[in-house]
């Protein structure tokens, strides 16, 4: 019987959709920064780690959310301000994706190839 190959999820995928769950969940500006931070470790310290790939991954991560604080952003100037607690729930979204993608550039600084 044939083994079956798993397919085996891209780095930057799976930081994705962990970071996305966690905003999903509404936590904190801080908590998404710190989540960038413990992926990044967790990138560094596997056995096989490349700094030059995780700069690499790190560019790209930056580059999606990047894309999702531009989309972020639009859905903010185009709610109805009349509705207060989906203004507050866009506008943490928003703060949490910019923190997100800050802590990515910083994280990118810091890698060294």
């Amino acid at each position: 019987m044939a083994a079956r190959r798993q397919a085996r999820v891209r780095p930057v995928d799976a930081a994705i959709v962990r970071l996305m769950a966690l905003a999903a969940k509404g936590v904190q500006p801080q908590r998404m920064a710190r989540e960038v931070e413990v992926i990044v470790a967790e990138w560094l310290r596997a056995p096989d780690a490349d700094p030059a790939e995780a700069k690499a991954w790190l560019d790209e991560l930056r580059e999606q959310i990047a894309v999702g604080v531009g989309d972020a952003e639009e859905q903010v100037s185009d709610i109805d301000t009349s509705e207060p607690a989906s203004v507050r729930q866009a506008q943490a979204t928003l703060a949490a994706l910019v923190a997100t993608r800050d802590a990515a550039e910083r994280a990118r600084a810091a890698v060294r190839p």
